[in-house]
């Protein structure tokens, strides 16, 4: 583990990107030459990437660095190289979401996010790897990447790539998405900082679709006040997708608050201390007092029991993954690895009178989560009930493994409500790894500023953001 050398482009923040380039110490061209030779000299190894356009990459610099000169730069992501999941597509680029039946298919279109990536003048490197079709596994001819902090752990599913690449100096964010914890789990497990929004916050127009009232489109960074910055530019309503909200986006600055005085944080032992390892409960706890230097009030709520809910999620994603594939399946369904195969399976077995008490159970766990968050500014939990596992404990997870990694996401995008996913602290693997752990904080409809404002005070006050994997 190291803390990133002040020369070290590939391990900055756009935060201090932003200044560099203003005072034009650093070019954009800089920038996307360093991450396409941090990418062909690192990646070989850990596998985030699916595809990489260095052409394109180097056009849009360019295209940077001459509105630089003009001074007509458009907002502080002007010139930034990201990434985009395999799952957005982008005209006349492979969208093949990890799914052996789409391989070589060419997106004839761009998703909205996509366009406004490319309105604010980021630059777009490539696309990074995904599960089959957004689920829980990498199948053939698709790499599952490895985790830089100790290849043998889990790296997150289903934004593993957009997990992995970021935290890897390989880009400096990326865009994911969360339908049961995909934007958490990764960054959780790789030492990132993740925004899951509000259901709505943003357009899904030209993503693969998993289960689309709980399909969530976010940034993994490696700061709250990068992946707001992203979160910004990609927000708002759209045309194209009705869905999206038609609330204004709120500003993202890019400082951070110095204190964080009248800000209520709620704290349920019942959810962050009950069944999770002692690494995670010792960040918390530690977390909680850095909130309360920082002038928070910690109140004790009780959030509901989401047992239920649990379930719940599972019933809703797999109805909706079914419809999602009703042109594919099952028709293909020898092309489809087992764990997909089963969720689909499992909605095309349910009946309408099924689905409906499960819609009418969430309809109440959600009102019932908002009245707890409603009491509260935020409140932090855990984002996983231990670190991340190892690779062959994950392959075929057991229940209580599948409990521990679902039980702080998914009541979050069963009720739709946004959370920010970060590192609380660093623990030591057999291997004798360092490794981090990954903490949550959770906000009501719409409240992403917020969060990223108290995570931001927190990373300003910590260390675990700014840790790097030596590679």
């Amino acid at each position: 583990m190291s803390d990133a050398p002040g020369d070290a482009l590939h391990y900055r923040e756009i935060c201090e990107l932003v200044d560099l380039l203003d005072r034009g110490e650093v070019t954009s061209r800089q920038l996307t030459e360093a991450t396409l030779d941090r990418i062909a000299t690192v990646d070989e190894r850990l596998g985030a990437y699916a595809f990489v356009a260095p052409e394109e990459a180097l056009a849009q610099a360019a295209e940077s660095d001459e509105r630089r000169k003009a001074d007509a730069t458009r907002g502080p992501l002007d010139g930034i190289p990201l990434a985009i999941k395999d799952i957005y597509d982008k005209r006349g680029w492979r969208t093949e979401a990890g799914m052996a039946v789409r391989s070589g298919q060419i997106a004839t279109s761009t998703a909205t996010v996509v366009e406004r990536l490319d309105a604010a003048g980021a630059v777009i490197v490539g696309k990074v790897h995904t599960t089959e079709g957004v689920y829980t596994e990498h199948t053939p001819p698709f790499r599952a990447p490895l985790n830089p902090w100790d290849a043998d752990r889990w790296v997150g599913v289903s934004s593993s790539g957009s997990g992995v690449a970021p935290v890897a100096g390989l880009c400096y964010g990326a865009l994911g998405s969360d339908t049961g914890g995909s934007i958490r789990m990764p960054s959780a497990s790789n030492g990132a900082t993740g925004l899951k929004p509000t259901w709505g916050r943003v357009s899904r127009a030209g993503v693969v679709e998993l289960a689309a009232t709980l399909d969530h489109v976010g940034p993994i960074c490696r700061s709250a006040r990068d992946a707001g910055l992203i979160l910004g530019a990609i927000a708002g309503a759209d045309p194209r997708d009705p869905t999206a909200s038609l609330r204004p986006v709120p500003e993202f600055a890019a400082t951070t608050p110095a204190s964080l005085s009248g800000v209520r944080i709620g704290i349920d032992p019942e959810w962050s201390y009950r069944d999770v390892s002692i690494d995670v409960e010792k960040a918390h706890r530690e977390a909680e007092q850095v909130l309360r230097d920082l002038g928070a009030e910690l109140t004790p709520i009780t959030l509901p029991d989401p047992t239920e809910a649990i379930t719940d999620w599972f019933g809703v994603c797999a109805v909706q993954t079914a419809r999602a594939h009703r042109g594919l399946y099952p028709e293909h369904k020898d092309s489809y690895g087992p764990a997909l195969s089963e969720l689909i399976d499992r909605g095309i077995a349910m009946s309408g009178i099924e689905y409906d008490e499960l819609l009418l159970r969430r309809l109440i766990f959600k009102g019932q989560m908002e009245a707890a968050l409603a009491q509260v500014d935020t409140v932090l939990i855990p984002a996983m009930s231990f670190i991340a596992p190892p690779v062959a404990k994950m392959i075929r997870m057991d229940d209580e493994t599948t409990a521990g990694v679902h039980r702080f996401t998914v009541p979050f995008t069963l009720s739709q409500l946004p959370t920010i996913t970060f590192p609380g602290g660093f623990t030591t693997t057999e291997a004798g790894n360092p490794f981090p752990v990954g903490l949550q904080m959770v906000g009501s409809a719409f409240d992403e500023r917020r969060l990223v404002d108290v995570v931001g005070a927190f990373q300003a006050a910590t260390p675990w953001n700014k840790q790097h994997p030596d590679l």
